[in-house]
């Protein structure tokens, strides 16, 4: 299937399933927010209210040439007028971003899929510290407006490389999120610089910790965390930039349904080895953080490499995601 990202109002709509899971929106307004970092607030074209989201939510966007990718919404989840995206232009892009800020311009028809949340906040009666690395304050911000909205007790701290990488600070350091927040620069003085352990230290025990950003800085948030005592049941996280392990050794594929076999070598996923052979796999991120290739397996045991799932969800051994991981048995057979 090929996905466009200008979409004119006379192209044809699309089928009835596929238009379940999409919502066509217009860019009613675009602006570079920071270096290399374009917000995009997208609105129904006929002034409808869009669907509810809570603070965490994502959507996939079709990029074009095929291209599907996941960003955070990051306006105040209250507003139901417009979502708005933060999107970072990508040096190691793989054409998702580059496409979208090539090519999203205002006044254009985009597709838009209905928000889906893996990154929720858990309980807004306990107290929250957030943490936004880069552009990983898309979700954080969402999840300061929501605990704002609630009276919520929480700390949001927001961490970038200099001030011309800052996004959103007239959003932050204004209004009634201001008291909440603050923002580390990596190249500011020493002792406005993010300091885990000393904020964790005067910190309730109660305190959920989430963390969104590159997977340096939650390593970092979380060994931090875990160094002081924090339970991992209270740490929450969201990653832009997965890195994806295909090491291992070969191992055979037994797609039920389509009665084929393949080897599966190292350096390849099974996502990769369907598709080369011609056989229909959902992927979108394909760095194991949407879902969209989730399959049930039917025998063998994988080996879970994905971020979307839980430890009792990879446990159970129920379900692979089939763009990153692999199988810690000889033989793995999937419901494909």
């Amino acid at each position: 299937m090929t996905h466009m990202s200008h979409i004119s109002a006379s192209e044809p709509r699309l089928d009835q399933e596929e238009a379940a899971k999409w919502l066509r929106l217009k860019v009613v307004n675009r602006r570079i927010v920071a270096r290399d970092i374009v917000a995009f607030d997208l609105e129904d074209p006929a002034g409808e209210p869009l669907p509810v989201f809570a603070a965490g939510a994502h959507v996939d966007v079709r990029a074009g040439d095929g291209l599907i990718r996941q960003y955070s919404l990051c306006n105040d989840p209250r507003e139901r007028h417009r979502y708005r995206l933060g999107i970072l232009l990508d040096p190691q892009s793989r054409g998702g971003s580059a496409a979208i800020h090539a090519g999203f311009a205002e006044g254009e028809l985009v597709d838009i899929g209905m928000p889906r949340n893996l990154f929720p906040i858990r309980d807004k009666a306990r107290p929250a510290l957030l943490f936004g690395g880069g552009i990983g304050i898309t979700p954080i911000l969402a999840m300061a407006h929501e605990l704002e909205a609630a009276g919520a007790s929480f700390a949001l701290h927001y961490c970038v490389r200099d001030a011309s990488r800052a996004a959103f600070l007239d959003e932050i350091g204004a209004g009634a999120l201001a008291p909440h927040c603050k923002v580390h620069f990596d190249d500011g003085a020493a002792e406005q610089r993010l300091d885990v352990a000393a904020l964790l230290a005067g910190a309730d025990r109660r305190t959920d910790l989430y963390v969104c950003g590159p997977a340096g800085f939650i390593d970092h948030v979380r060994s931090e965390a875990r160094r002081v005592g924090w339970p991992d049941d209270q740490i929450h996280s969201e990653s832009f930039d997965a890195a994806v392990d295909l090491s291992g050794g070969s191992f055979e594929l037994i797609a039920e349904r389509s009665g084929r076999r393949f080897i599966v070598p190292p350096g390849k996923s099974p996502a990769q080895v369907l598709l080369d052979a011609g056989i229909d796999v959902p992927v979108s991120c394909e760095q194991g953080i949407c879902g969209t290739c989730l399959c049930d397996v039917l025998e063998g045991t994988p080996d879970h490499r994905d971020l979307i799932q839980s430890d009792e969800e990879k446990a159970s051994n129920k379900q692979i995601a089939l763009c990153c991981s692999r199988s810690l048995t000889p033989v793995l057979r999937i419901d494909l």
